[in-house]
């Protein structure tokens, strides 16, 4: 066995025989025989094995050189640019290609890229070497070498519209359709050189999950256009990475339309009484009381806000913290709410607590509770109707609101998640603590949202709570009329209707 046989054997990289025999001489003849066959060998090896990666998530901006196989899933158009000093046009067609761990956009420049048009076609499977860099939409490979290798069968999908769960890093060229759950308002920002930009946010969702979509410039406009609940179709998108989760980019290649389809989204919301700590999760119910909005003093100056809230579903109830701009959305005892991506944090008093900061989204849903007339439904009944609260959830606005540092003085006198004079459970069940509750004997007939079941049911008119002693079995969120006699502050119904 050669030298270079042997220093072969050991290399674990996909290269045949004779291309390493052909690299062996090459650098040989490169060192002008500073270096014999061993030694250019070890040398190519050390190459080889820095350049191979075992997939394209290994790939990262400034390696040397990255080797890799790769389906190809979509061809872009070519495109031609003037190059400074220089008469003849450039020339670049953008391909995208996968593997199993994930795809990568890989640009072929000159006469590769005629190559490409010409070739390539989509499903075709390559062989390709080339440098990494960082590109507009994430990490890009300027393509040096190709060639096809039709043995290898790589098991990617190619469509031309997305669902979210098919979605990986550094994919482009995405075209999705998913039901708009969040919209946001406009931001603008100074850029390094001098420019300003905008961006906004929207969330989608489809049958297989949720995505929050970043706008920028000329698209950041849309999101005080579209409508939630509308159903809109990402065109020309790139998928990028914030917080450890995958986000779908529009610049101002793409667009985002609205389009006539039906697209169900229904998520999986954890029951309230199974929350923990340093959870994020999706939780959905009916919103028992709401506390007013308060504002506070953050730390570098600023003036943030919060609003506190308690949701009930049927299996048990917690406050939630609203901040920013989600303090403002219109949400008051009887809506029926689902939350998505709120954080379980240890709140006033020992009790858990969930935060709505930028990546929440909170959407108040249309209930069919209150055009039933049949009010018998069992207890089981009541609980399902609960329990499928799960129609939307997703992601909230950009802005690291809930970041901010409250002083305790400023959380108390704010009412703020971390205070508690103010909070959700001074609209307690208990009318007992109601200043205007009616005198014990006086006969009643209070009218109201259900915002707890069960014996004793509780109904809030929007101005007051009342404890209503009943066997009847209502739904949460239906509104009902109660008509009895209050007595020791509860009111001891004849007739619920």
């Amino acid at each position: 066995m050669s030298d270079i046989e042997g220093v072969y054997e050991d290399l674990e990289a996909d290269v045949s025989l004779e291309e390493f025999r052909e690299a062996v001489e090459e650098k040989v003849e490169q060192m002008g025989g500073l270096a014999d066959e061993e030694t250019a060998a070890m040398l190519i090896a050390h190459e080889v094995g820095e350049s191979e990666v075992g997939g394209i998530a290994d790939i990262e901006p400034g390696m040397e050189e990255a080797k890799f196989v790769a389906k190809v899933l979509s061809i872009g158009e070519k495109r031609t640019f003037e190059r400074d000093g220089e008469d003849e046009d450039g020339q670049v067609v953008n391909v995208e290609v996968a593997d199993e761990t994930g795809s990568v956009r890989a640009a072929f420049w000159d006469e590769h890229a005629e190559a490409a048009i010409e070739e390539l076609e989509e499903g075709q499977v390559l062989r390709i070497g080339g440098r990494p860099k960082e590109g507009f939409s994430g990490v890009e490979v300027s393509v040096d070498n190709v060639e096809p290798d039709p043995d290898t069968e790589i098991d990617v999908q190619i469509s031309d519209t997305y669902a979210v769960d098919d979605l990986s890093l550094g994919l482009s060229n995405v075209n999705l359709v998913g039901l708009l759950l969040d919209t946001d308002s406009v931001r603008t920002f100074d850029r390094d050189d001098g420019s300003e930009g905008k961006v906004s946010n929207l969330v989608l969702g489809d049958s297989t999950g949720r995505i929050r979509v970043t706008l920028w410039d000329e698209q950041a406009d849309l999101a005080t256009e579209l409508e939630a609940g509308t159903t809109v179709e990402v065109i020309d998108g790139y998928v990028k990475e914030r917080d450890g989760s995958l986000e779908l980019h529009v610049g101002n290649r793409g667009a985002v339309e609205e389009v006539d389809e039906e697209v169900e989204y229904v998520p999986e919301n954890t029951p309230i009484e199974d929350l923990e700590i340093d959870q994020t999760v999706d939780i959905a119910g009916v919103v028992r009381s709401a506390d007013p909005k308060r504002t506070f003093d953050r730390d570098d100056g600023s003036e943030g806000q919060v609003r506190n809230i308690r949701v009930q579903d049927a299996t048990g109830d917690i406050r939630v913290a609203l901040w920013g701009d989600k303090a403002d959305i219109d949400v008051g005892p009887g809506d029926e709410v689902a939350l998505g991506d709120v954080e379980i944090q240890d709140g006033w008093q020992d009790d858990l607590e969930a935060s709505a900061g930028w990546q929440s989204t909170i959407t108040v849903l249309e209930s069919d509770s209150a055009d039933s007339s049949d009010s018998g439904d069992d207890a089981e009944s009541s609980s399902d109707q609960n329990a499928g609260l799960s129609a939307f959830a997703g992601d909230g606005d950009g802005t690291d609101v809930e970041s901010a540092t409250v002083d305790s003085a400023d959380a108390e006198s704010s009412g703020g998640a971390a205070a508690g004079a103010d909070s959700a459970e001074t609209a307690s069940a208990d009318a007992d603590d109601d200043s205007e509750d009616p005198s014990d004997g006086e006969e009643l007939e209070f009218t109201g949202v259900v915002v707890q079941a069960g014996n004793p049911l509780v109904l809030d008119d929007g101005e007051t709570t009342m404890s209503v002693a009943t066997d009847t079995d209502v739904g949460l969120g239906e509104e009902v009329t109660a008509r009895g006699v209050v007595r020791d502050g509860r009111l001891e119904a004849n007739d619920v209707f």
